[in-house]
């Protein structure tokens, strides 16, 4: 072989490898980006179909709630597990696991004969979307090169908020036009896309030797699962009404938490390892995005009352108006992670949060008087933080995370997301109720629900103050930290 020849072949293959490789890093993104905005859509959209579904199946409101709860409670008490359980057994075949789960799931809701059987394959499904969702992030790392992180981790945030808040009016349209199987049958086609790309594209999982420094702890799995559906259960429950079978439940939660934190320090390998939170990044974003959803789970509940009652729009304005705010978060999820990229993860926390702070104040001041834009304005504001909040958050979380805990860090991370949801349906539900001074919001007066509105935001910016305050905390207490070792060493 001629030096030409050579030096042709030198210059021309890491050419063709970094084009393949950067192809293959794009499908990559597109399949977890899929299993993501499933994973997510379908923790509402059922919510759209109550009312037919208990018609259709000749059942109360209660009966058929479990549609929505038998997936919630999967999701909240299983993704810590099985995020753990990928970084024991690898994470790609646990995901193809999960999406094959998932897929075959909805194809069962979506041909249901019996309710029971409906419940049950929704539970099914909720064990799919917690691998799913616990196991799209880790990828990241493994997938995408490090300095593109923030903008991969911008663009899963925003196919997790886009499904969250699309499902509902997603799924009325789809029952409009094509009866209720088609909320769970939209989903085969995009499962088995989501299959194919995770299969082709992901990269596979390593072989581990240590076999007895990676098993799951079982005792601990249980405990957690228990603790987490307990807690679950008392947040939604009575629709907000805290009664004696809630206290019951929160009690149990509480002895579960106790029971479980005795384990995980005593166990030889935990399912949580306690040590892992005195990382003041780590412990800070899971404590910020819990407060965080919990503020963004008001508009969810609290939005639709105040744009038809105290605004008189109709139901199709409402849903227009609803789906700003998740319009937003899609525009803003990739330039939020390029900005993180650029100007660092922890700082752009805190500016998302302190945006967040600003449209919530505003919300909290707003009248009927200043009509529809009174309302949107201060929703963007919102929505634009929480993207920057979002990503930035999720970055710092997973950045400087070892390979082998991966998994469950992620699996911590949505468990703080859905815990906040959860806690935000019910407390900040019950805070709108009791500020509106009706026993039923839904015939409250409009100036009553307009300071309900005002009251929960007022509440909701109380939250995001101390999130702020956690993250600036957590920043100068990592800043100091660093400033110390480097005079060490």
């Amino acid at each position: 072989m001629t030096n030409s020849a050579r030096d042709e072949n030198v210059s021309f293959a890491p050419a063709d490898a970094t084009a393949s490789a950067s192809s293959s890093t794009r499908w990559a993104l597109a399949g977890l980006s899929l299993s993501m905005l499933m994973a997510s859509l379908d923790t509402s959209i059922a919510n759209a179909g109550l009312p037919t579904l208990a018609h259709a199946f000749g059942a109360s409101f209660q009966q058929v709630q479990w549609i929505v709860l038998s997936y919630l409670l999967a999701v909240t008490t299983l993704i810590v597990s099985v995020g753990r359980l990928g970084d024991i057994t690898g994470r790609r075949r646990l995901l193809l696991v999960g999406i094959s789960l998932f897929t075959v799931a909805s194809i069962v809701c979506g041909v249901a004969p019996l309710l029971g059987v409906l419940i049950a394959a929704r539970a099914a499904q909720g064990l799919g979307a917690a691998m799913m969702m616990a196991l799209t992030i880790p990828f990241v790392a493994e997938t995408v090169p490090k300095e593109r992180t923030g903008s991969a981790m911008g663009l899963l945030g925003a196919m997790s908020a886009i499904g969250t808040a699309l499902g509902p009016s997603l799924g009325g349209l789809l029952i409009s036009a094509m009866g209720w199987r088609a909320i769970f049958l939209v989903n085969v086609p995009f499962g088995i896309m989501a299959f194919i790309l995770a299969y082709r594209c992901l990269p596979g999982d390593l072989r581990r030797l240590d076999v007895n420094a990676h098993t799951l702890d079982f005792f601990g799995t249980v405990l957690l699962g228990v603790t987490l559906a307990a807690y679950a259960l008392a947040m939604t429950m009575g629709r907000g009404s805290f009664g004696s079978i809630n206290i019951a439940l929160i009690t149990v939660a509480l002895v579960g938490l106790s029971l479980f934190l005795l384990v995980e320090a005593r166990v030889k390998t935990p399912l949580i390892q306690l040590a892992m939170f005195r990382n003041f990044q780590m412990s800070a974003g899971l404590i910020s995005s819990g407060l965080v959803s919990t503020v963004m789970m008001s508009t969810l509940v609290v939005g639709p009352f105040y744009l038809s009652r105290a605004l008189g729009l109709h139901p199709m304005q409402v849903g227009l108006a609803l789906s700003i705010g998740p319009a937003v978060v899609a525009l803003n999820g990739v330039p939020a992670g390029r900005l993180a990229d650029r100007f660092g993860a922890s700082e752009m926390t805190i500016v998302g949060l302190g945006t967040m702070v600003i449209g919530s104040l505003l919300l909290a001041i707003s009248t009927p008087n200043l009509g529809v834009p009174g309302y949107i304005a201060p929703i963007i504001v919102v929505t634009s933080g929480y993207a920057l909040f979002q990503t930035a958050n999720n970055t710092s979380i997973m950045s400087g995370i070892s390979p082998d805990q991966r998994g469950v860090i992620s699996g911590l991370l949505n468990l703080s997301r859905n815990l906040g949801l959860i806690t935000g349906a019910s407390a900040m539900g019950a805070v709108f109720a009791v500020a509106s001074g009706a026993t039923e919001v839904t015939a409250a007066p409009p100036q009553s629900v307009a300071s309900g509105m005002r009251l929960t935001f007022a509440v909701g910016a109380v939250l995001l103050v101390i999130a702020l305050a956690v993250a600036s905390w957590s920043r100068n207490a990592s800043t100091n930290h660093s400033r110390l070792g480097n005079r060490i060493v």
